[in-house]
């Protein structure tokens, strides 16, 4: 309905210039680029904006919660200068189709459930995965929401075409299964876990001497229902609002990696936009992260997993982290600046 109001306003707009001026002028919802007023870099009245973001995540799942009040502001405070439309459950495609599609400019912005998505384009980014990296939920989110995001966002993200408002929260990953609980590394062995296409995630499930299944997130409920898969791992949201407790026994709080989730935009089509625009996508990008934050409660998550009927174990962490170190040590010797990622994101452990 939004984009239909959006399209109309533009048709009438463009049909009264065409009459009062006798010459030709576009100006459509649906255009990215919006060239009319890039040059310029002010907002004129008859130009709006269409923000199209796409995410892979449910309806309620807590960064469309966030998105949606990042909706509301933006349109509010650019009065209807910039109409965001987001598309959940990966209507738009998977989250890697996302990234190409965003960088492409064929849609203009996409929530990210993972930092290390983005590893297809920079291999880098694999410091965000890395297993243990922090020792709490609040040294965490210290630090993607300080120095450490900041230059991950600056260094690793933006220079292969993107513009990062903000960086969010998807939040620790968590093993659930059918097979058996998970108490120790060794009762990983036998069970398929699914991942994505993510060499990090991979290289903790060899370390780990467990099976691995590369499959897309959509395809994740119909693979435990049919048996393709046997687990997987996810944060708490994410576990319950894709309803993957209809289709696992066991929940296992491994809690081996700490998931950030970056909403990110074309970085041409950002810099078309007003100057003013750019700066209200940032702010209300940013204010929208603490409503992700809120909403992103691990103890409610679990509770509801809880009730659903999900058998819930502690793991033996300590054993986890000694199974993999040579991890850490991998990527540290694999890339230049490896080393200094690890520094940089431990200084926040407090």
């Amino acid at each position: 309905m939004k984009k239909s109001i959006a399209l109309l306003m533009a048709g009438v707009m463009s049909a009264s210039l065409l009459t009062a001026c006798g010459g030709s002028a576009s100006s459509s919802a649906a255009s990215s680029a919006a060239s009319g007023s890039a040059a310029s870099g002010e907002a004129t009245p008859d130009t709006v904006y269409t923000m199209n973001i796409g995410s892979a995540m449910s309806p309620t799942n807590p960064s469309t919660i966030a998105l949606q009040s990042f909706e509301k502001a933006v349109e509010e405070r650019t009065n209807g200068g910039v109409q965001v439309e987001i598309y959940t459950d990966s209507a738009l495609g998977g989250e890697a189709d996302l990234i190409e599609q965003v960088r492409s400019g064929s849609t203009e912005a996409c929530m990210q459930m993972g930092a290390a998505n983005f590893e297809g384009i920079n291999p880098e980014v694999n410091v965000a995965l890395l297993p243990f990296l922090f020792t709490s939920l609040d040294s965490a989110r210290e630090a993607w929401g300080g120095q450490f995001g900041q230059e991950f966002a600056e260094k690793l993200i933006e220079p292969m075409g993107f513009k990062v408002l903000s960086i969010w929260e998807s939040g620790y990953r968590h093993m659930t299964n059918n097979t058996r609980p998970i108490v120790e590394p060794e009762d990983t062995k036998g069970i398929k876990f699914r991942t994505n296409e993510n060499s990090m995630k991979v290289a903790m499930y060899d370390a780990l001497d467990a099976s691995v299944v590369i499959m897309a997130f959509s395809d994740v409920y119909t693979g435990l229902q049919n048996g393709t898969i046997d687990g997987q791992e996810n944060p708490l949201a994410n576990i319950y609002t894709s309803s993957l407790q209809d289709v696992q026994k066991y929940l296992s709080l491994t809690g081996h990696m700490y998931d950030a989730a970056p909403l990110v935009c074309n970085a041409d089509w950002f810099n078309s936009l007003p100057e003013e625009y750019q700066t209200i996508l940032v702010e209300e990008a940013e204010n929208a992260r603490a409503v992700d934050l809120e909403e992103n409660d691990e103890s409610k998550y679990l509770a509801l997993l809880e009730e659903a009927g999900m058998e819930v174990n502690e793991v033996n962490a300590e054993a986890f982290q000694e199974q993999m170190q040579g991890v850490w040590e991998d990527y540290a010797a694999q890339y230049e600046d490896g080393q200094y990622w690890i520094d940089l994101a431990t200084s926040f452990n407090k």
